[in-house]
C-alpha cells in the first residue's frame, strides 16, 4: 500500500496529505455558519505535517467549501482533485458522528483510488474503531494527531512497521490492533501555530483558536474528559496575532470547552489582547465558551470585556432542576438566572445552549408533560434575557456516561434505521421519559426555537436601520447609546436569522422520510425491549 509514496520519490514530487472535514447531512441547523469559518483540528495536522521534510498538505472543508470541482450530485469531486493534486494520504476528520456516513464514502473513494486512508476524532471510540476500519479507513488515529501522524507518514515512507506506532488502531490479518495509548500532548509549544493557508477553496469570515484540551467538569453528556491541559498565553496570543496580521480577520472564537479554567493566565491572556489590539490600533470580538459560575468573578469579567470578549456560549442545558441533576450539573435553576444577571451587567451578549427531555436517573420519579417543559424553558429564556438560543435533543454521543446508560436501558433506536446522519441533536435518537413521546421531543425544541426566532424580528431590523441616523447625531452619550443601538439591532438581526434557518430546516425535513424512519425504529425497540443494544454508533 505504499505504491502512491514510492512513486512521489521517483519523480521527486512532495508527497501530499489532503485533510477532509466531511459535509454535514443535507439538511443542517448549522450549515450555514460552517460556510464562515471551519474546524481547527484538521488544520492543525496539516500544519505538522507540513513541517515533514518532502510532505505538503492541504484541508478540504466541505461544509466551507467554494469555486472547486464538484460532481453531478453537487458534492466535491475528490476524484478530480485527485487528478489535479494527487494526495498519497487521504486524512479525515472525524468529530461529529452526524457527518461519519459521509466520511465513510469519502475513505471509500479514496481507497479505490489506491490512496491509504487516516482517521481521527472524538467519534472514534469503542465498536465505532473496528466499524471505521471495515469500511475504507485504514487506520485510526487514537487522541490527539498532531505527533501521531507525523510517525504515521514516516511509516508509510519506510513500509514500516504500524505497532510501533503509539495511539492508533488497525486490522492485522484481518484482527483489530490497538497500539498502546499515547500520552497526551503537555507542551503545545513544541507545536507549529495553525496555519489556515492549508485551506483551500474556502472563505473564512470568523477562525477559531484553542488554548485549552480537555474538560475539568464531568457532565454525563459530553465526550470531552480528562484533566484539562493549556497552552501558554504567549501561544494563544500568537494564533490571534498571526491571523489578524496575514488574513487581516478580527472576529474568532475560542473553541475551549470552558473558557477561564486557568483563571490567573486566562486574565494574563485577556491583558495582552488588550494591549496587543492598542498597539495594532484595531478591536477584536471574540466569542467564548464559559461555565456560568465565572460570572461571580468581576476582575476576570472586566479583563475578558477589555480584550474584546464580547459574547459567551453558556451550557444552561436545562432550567429544570430533576434534568440539571441528571446530567451532574450542580447548579440550580434560580443560581443560574441570579449569575446571567451579572453576566449581561458585565455588558457580553449571550447565547445559550439548552438539551430538551434530558432523561432522569434511574429510580428518579420524574413525569412532566411535554407542554409543562416548554412552559419553564421559555420562561427562563424570557426572565434571563438571552440573545440567541440553541435547543438540542439528548444524543447518546460515542463514548460518554450518558450513552452507557441509555444503551443499558434499551433506549436507543437503532442505526440501521435512524442512521448516524441525524445525530446532530435535532432529531429524536433516543426513547425519553414517559409521558414524553420522541415526536414530542422533537416537536417541543421546534416549538421554543420557533417562539424566540419569530418573523418580526425581519420587521425590527429594518426599523432599527431607520433609527440608526439619530443615532448617529445625537450627541448626548454618543458612545453609550451607540452600544445599545448596536446590541439591539445584531440581536434582531441573529434572530432574524435563526427565523429564516429554522423555516429552511422545517421545510427539508417535511421532504425527509425521517418520520418513517423513526416509526419503524420504534416498532422495533419495543419488539425486542428485552435485547441489549448492541448497535454499532
Amino acid at each position: 500500500m505504499n505504491i502512491c509514496i514510492e512513486e512521489s520519490k521517483g519523480t521527486n514530487r512532495r508527497a501530499r496529505l489532503r485533510m477532509v472535514s466531511p459535509a454535514y447531512p443535507a439538511f443542517n441547523i448549522y450549515s450555514r455558519l460552517a460556510k464562515e469559518t471551519t474546524p481547527l483540528g484538521p488544520v492543525c495536522i496539516a500544519t505538522a505535517v507540513n513541517d515533514i521534510p518532502g510532505w505538503d498538505a492541504e484541508v478540504i472543508d466541505e461544509n466551507n467549501y467554494r469555486r472547486g470541482p464538484r460532481d453531478r450530485d453537487g458534492h466535491v469531486d475528490h476524484a478530480e482533485l485527485q487528478r489535479l493534486r494527487p494526495a498519497n494520504v487521504a486524512g479525515l476528520y472525524g468529530g461529529l458522528t452526524s457527518t461519519i456516513p459521509r466520511l465513510l464514502d469519502i475513505a471509500k473513494q479514496y481507497k479505490a483510488m489506491g490512496v491509504r486512508t487516516v482517521a481521527g476524532g472524538q467519534h472514534f471510540v469503542e465498536d465505532n474503531v473496528e466499524h471505521a476500519l471495515r469500511n475504507g479507513v485504514d487506520v485510526v488515529v487514537l487522541g490527539e494527531g498532531e505527533k501521531t501522524i507525523t510517525e504515521l507518514l514516516a511509516c508509510f515512507e519506510a513500509d514500516g512497521d504500524l505497532e510501533e506506532i503509539h495511539g492508533i488502531a488497525f486490522l492485522k490479518n484481518d484482527e483489530l490492533v490497538l497500539t498502546p495509548r499515547r500520552e497526551p500532548i503537555r507542551d503545545f509549544d513544541e507545536l507549529p501555530i495553525p496555519d489556515f493557508s492549508t485551506l483551500r477553496y474556502a472563505k473564512m469570515i470568523f477562525f477559531p483558536v484553542s488554548g485549552t484540551r480537555g474538560c475539568g467538569m464531568d457532565c454525563e453528556f459530553c465526550s470531552v474528559k480528562g484533566k484539562p491541559r493549556f497552552a501558554s498565553p504567549e501561544r494563544m496570543l500568537e494564533q490571534f496575532a498571526s491571523i489578524y496580521e496575514r488574513w487581516g480577520r478580527r472576529i474568532f472564537f475560542i473553541v475551549d470547552d470552558l473558557f477561564g479554567q486557568n483563571r490567573a493566565e486566562t486574565i494574563r491572556l485577556c491583558h495582552l489582547l488588550r494591549d496587543y489590539q492598542n498597539r495594532a490600533r484595531t478591536r477584536f470580538s471574540i466569542t467564548v465558551q464559559i461555565r456560568l459560575d465565572k460570572a461571580r468573578d468581576e476582575e476576570l469579567l472586566s479583563a475578558m470585556r477589555q480584550a474584546g470578549v464580547n459574547v459567551l456560549a453558556i451550557g444552561f442545558e436545562s432550567p429544570i432542576a430533576e434534568e440539571l441533576a441528571a446530567m451532574n450539573k450542580h447548579l440550580k435553576p434560580q443560581d443560574m438566572l441570579d449569575l446571567v444577571k451579572r453576566y449581561r451587567k458585565a455588558g457580553f451578549r449571550l447565547h445559550g445552549m439548552f438539551i430538551f427531555g434530558y432523561p432522569a436517573q434511574e429510580g428518579v420519579p420524574f413525569h412532566m408533560p411535554a407542554d409543562e417543559r416548554v412552559k419553564h424553558f421559555r420562561r427562563f429564556i424570557r426572565k434571563a434575557k438571552i440573545d440567541t438560543v440553541q435547543v438540542l435533543q439528548p444524543i447518546p454521543l460515542p463514548g460518554t456516561v450518558f450513552t452507557a446508560r441509555m444503551r443499558a436501558q434499551n433506549r436507543i433506536f437503532s442505526t440501521d434505521l435512524v442512521g448516524l446522519e441525524y445525530y446532530d441533536g435535532n432529531f429524536p435518537i433516543i426513547q425519553p421519559d414517559e409521558p414524553l413521546t420522541p415526536e414530542e421531543l422533537q416537536a417541543s425544541a421546534y416549538k421554543i426555537m420557533g417562539h424566540f426566532y419569530r418573523p418580526r424580528s425581519l420587521f425590527h431590523v429594518g426599523l432599527n436601520i431607520l433609527v440608526f441616523p439619530y443615532v448617529a447625531f445625537g450627541l448626548h452619550r454618543l458612545e453609550a447609546t451607540w452600544q445599545t443601538w448596536r446590541r439591539k439591532w445584531t440581536k434582531d438581526l441573529y434572530r432574524a436569522g435563526g427565523w429564516i434557518t429554522l423555516r429552511q430546516w422545517a421545510s427539508a425535513f417535511r421532504k425527509d422520510g425521517f418520520r418513517h424512519k423513526l416509526a419503524a425504529a420504534r416498532d422495533r425497540l419495543s419488539r425486542h425491549s428485552h435485547t441489549p443494544h448492541t448497535d454499532a454508533m
